[in-house]
């Protein structure tokens, strides 16, 4: 395997509200670069659970294929799927293991098979274990090691964080998958997902809990000392707030949504008391006005309800006080307008919205720097924490590959003096040595043509899959 390769790792994001695929790979300076992008409205979720298998392929057939129309030369088989719901569960266990041989220096497989050995941790009948994070590692009588490898010692012990979730609610998902022509590489928590594409290493030494607000469940990871401390599901979100709008002011699902999203506040105090809405009214009843002030009034009730369970949580494990980096926001819920301000006052904490730029390449569409897409971001990159761990193998052939016409292909190969295959019917696939290389050239000199290839595949396509703007209620 080439020593620059990269392969194509997509990121399926199954939400409440959306179903989100992102294919991405990483360039030489080690950001992520966009090659696809695909949305879709979400049918057959509820709360992030899978309620009806038939919607939930539909969804992420139509996702998948607004994907490939954003770059055709792409052909995409596996990916790394987000799951989240009110069944999640962690724990905290404790694993030690006695080497055979103590002067041979502590190794990857020393750890892999501490690691595998939690596998048999009891778990409640119905659960399956979904991730095994190492917290911190002991080797004899040395506390708090970070990384051991290399280290000499007869015992080697670590802290675990686990996680789990109900079985047949994950078999549901990989189902949901399977039938929609992919391959699931890997199951993320979402909230892992969303911490690696918002969070920064100074994020994690000053410790931070990442709020994702999504639109079934609201995700929160809690870090410290560089070590994932908590995670937790909580089950309310932006389709709770949407609900309460609609029985609260006795309008339509999609009124409440529109009405959120355009008009919605966090902080009631913030909100124009002389400012109010019109509904059109239904089957000949007249019109209806809202007032501005009492939406907002429903949304912060039920934001400081989802507030007041992260404190909950962060209190839990003795953290209320200890965050430097205070709460960093992201997801869909986390666009409201004066959130910020809400977390602030309720938690007396430090809160930002967190968007999925600290990893990705510059030039792309403003689309994707958005909180909603940090999950999705998020899962790319827990690929490449995989691959190049060396915890996942990528196959060149029968995986994720991006195919370039012979047009295309001809004058890089020139430059490069690689020669031309021979003529086919079909595109060629081009191999990784190649494209390693082709990447080394774009480097050095902005070849124009690579240029040409790359930004164009990425940008091609891109805007007719952009969030359509509210508007205004007639």
């Amino acid at each position: 395997m080439s020593k620059n390769e990269q392969p194509i790792i997509v990121g399926l994001d199954i939400g409440t509200t959306k179903v989100v695929a992102i294919a991405g790979r990483k360039n030489e300076f080690g950001k992520v670069e966009i090659l696809g992008f695909g949305r879709a409205d979400s049918a057959g979720v509820s709360h992030g659970v899978v309620m009806n298998i038939e919607q939930c392929i539909r969804s992420i057939e139509q996702a998948m294929e607004r994907c490939l129309l954003s770059n055709p030369n792409l052909q995409l088989k596996e990916v790394y799927v987000g799951i989240a719901g009110q069944h999640i569960k962690s724990l905290q266990t404790r694993g030690d293991r006695v080497r055979a041989n103590s002067e041979i220096e502590i190794n990857k497989e020393d750890i892999e098979m501490l690691v595998r050995d939690q596998n048999k941790t009891y778990i409640p009948a119905g659960d399956q274990i979904i991730d095994i994070v190492p917290q911190d590692f002991t080797v004899d009588n040395t506390p708090d090691v970070i990384d051991p490898i290399g280290m000499s010692g007869v015992k080697i012990g670590a802290n675990f964080h686990i996680i789990t979730g109900d079985r047949n609610a994950i078999r549901n998902i990989k189902r949901c998958v399977d039938k929609s022509g992919l391959t699931t590489r890997d199951l993320v928590l979402q909230p892992l997902a969303s911490a690696a594409a918002v969070m920064n290493d100074e994020d994690l030494e000053a410790g931070v809990a990442i709020v994702d607000i999504g639109g079934g469940t609201t995700d929160m990871a809690v870090f410290y000392d560089g070590i994932l401390k908590h995670t937790a599901v909580i089950p309310y979100a932006g389709v709770n707030i949407t609900n309460d709008i609609r029985n609260g002011l006795g309008v339509l699902r999609a009124q409440a949504e529109q009405m959120k999203v355009q008009f919605g506040t966090a902080l009631a105090d913030e909100a124009n008391a002389n400012a109010y809405i019109t509904i059109p009214g239904l089957r000949g009843l007249p019109p209806k006005e809202i007032s501005v002030k009492n939406l907002a009034h429903i949304i912060q009730a039920r934001m400081q309800e989802i507030l007041d369970y992260v404190m909950y949580h962060l209190k839990q494990i003795d953290m209320d006080k200890r965050l430097c980096g205070g709460i960093i926001l992201t997801g869909g819920g986390a666009q409201l307008k004066h959130i910020t301000q809400l977390t602030e006052f309720v938690t007396g904490m430090g809160a930002r919205i967190g968007y999925p730029n600290e990893h990705l390449a510059g030039g792309h569409t403003e689309t994707l720097m958005n909180p909603m897409y940090s999950t999705c971001i998020g899962l790319i990159l827990r690929g490449y924490h995989d691959f190049e761990s060396g915890k996942m193998r990528f196959a060149t052939t029968g995986g994720n590959v991006i195919h370039i016409s012979e047009q295309e292909l001809k004058p890089l190969m020139d430059e490069l003096e690689i020669p031309v295959p021979e003529t086919e019917e079909k595109a060629p696939e081009v191999s990784p040595e190649i494209m390693a290389e082709i990447n080394i050239q774009k480097a050095r000199k902005r070849n124009e043509n690579v240029k040409k290839l790359f930004d164009g595949l990425k940008g091609k396509f891109m805007k007719l899959f952009e969030d359509v703007e509210d508007q205004e209620i007639n």
